[in-house]
């Protein structure tokens, strides 16, 4: 396997291109949908196309898919490299200024969470932050006069007090229901904002806690993607030291997937939570 030096160096590059898009550019919708039905921002379209002409000066990178992409598309075919994106999260903030952010999964030559070998994200926010999982490290960067300056390696508590719960409340189970009510009763705070990077990062920062995204009534399969946002993010969370499963107690990182677009419902959080999840689910 070559160096991932170039593709991490595109991704900043991306990085910093989109955070002075975001600050400039043009914050209405177009016209257009992506692949899963949702309205594009003008900036869903620009940041996709600044990512993928980042990576087509890549050599090693043989095809990206993102989530604003019907299909995967090829750039160079002796690459080595595959890299699926959401080039940026949680954009419908944009316009009330709350942060976002960029998600990155590198596989090796297959779309399968087996042969991921890094991921990375970035966050747009008062900040903007890029942080990798990497060669069993979770390395956390902060842009800083001029350039990407590393910080703390993250690692995450036993156990946090944070709560993360996505979906319409109308549309959860009863037992997901008691599972986040439980929480809060046991003194977790809210912290939602609708943004998956905003809020996970929030997560491994502060120590710890849950973010849950699970199957409702209106998404049986869950709404998040996998090899753009659970993969990404099962591989960044189980590295930092924490745990990511869906409704079944699977590890997120043993999901097949068998199209660019497929989802599943995803719990992260540290091991207190995780385990919290695993016993209401099973009924315990």
């Amino acid at each position: 396997m070559k160096t991932l030096a170039p593709v991490f160096q595109a991704i900043e590059n991306a990085a910093l291109r989109i955070r002075e898009s975001i600050t400039n550019e043009d914050t209405d919708y177009s016209s257009q949908s992506n692949q899963s039905g949702e309205v594009q921002l003008k900036l869903d379209i620009l940041s996709d196309l600044i990512i993928a002409e980042e990576f087509s000066n890549v050599p090693s990178v043989k095809s990206i898919a993102s989530e604003e992409k019907e299909e995967e598309e090829i750039l160079h075919e002796d690459g080595e490299i595959l890299v699926a994106y959401d080039p940026l999260d949680g954009s419908s903030l944009i316009n009330v200024n709350l942060s976002v952010g960029s998600i990155f999964g590198i596989y090796d030559g297959e779309w399968s969470a087996e042969k991921m070998i890094a991921s990375v994200y970035v966050v747009y926010g008062p900040r903007t932050e890029l942080v990798t999982a990497y060669k069993k490290q979770v390395r956390h960067y902060i842009y800083r006069h001029g350039r990407f300056k590393e910080l703390e390696q993250i690692k995450i508590g036993k156990k946090g007090n944070l709560n993360a719960p996505g979906g319409t409340q109308q549309n959860w189970t009863a037992h997901h229901k008691t599972m986040i009510d439980g929480l809060f009763n046991e003194g977790y705070r809210l912290r939602y904002s609708g943004g998956m990077v905003p809020d996970l990062h929030q997560i491994l920062l502060k120590g710890g806690g849950l973010f849950s995204y699970p199957a409702t009534s209106d998404k049986p399969d869950g709404k998040l993607r996998k090899l753009f946002e659970v993969f990404p993010f099962a591989f960044v969370y189980e590295m930092a030291g924490g745990g990511a499963i869906d409704e079944n107690g699977q590890r997120l990182m043993e999901l097949p997937c068998s199209d660019p677009h497929e989802t599943s419902p995803c719990f992260f959080g540290s091991e207190y939570e995780i385990n919290r999840v695993k016993d209401v689910y099973s009924g315990k």
